[in-house]
């Protein structure tokens, strides 16, 4: 499977905030962040923290593809 964040990035840029002030308003971990960055799979509880400090749901996050083809 492959985990795909650019629907985060996108949404970071139209709120107008960067990946360390989402991070911090979210309460995740920096490892988080850069498990994100490297496209890999993170826990279902940090995605929740993200989806509620952003106020969205997980398919405005993340988006996951069977196969590795997006």
């Amino acid at each position: 499977m492959t985990y795909n964040y650019n629907r985060l990035w996108k949404l970071l840029i139209d709120k107008g905030m960067t990946k360390t002030q989402m991070r911090s308003q979210a309460g995740i971990s920096t490892n988080i962040l850069a498990k994100m960055g490297k496209g890999e799979p993170v826990a279902m509880e940090s995605l929740a923290k993200i989806a509620t400090a952003l106020n969205c749901g997980l398919d405005d996050i993340v988006e996951i593809q069977k196969g590795g083809e997006l």
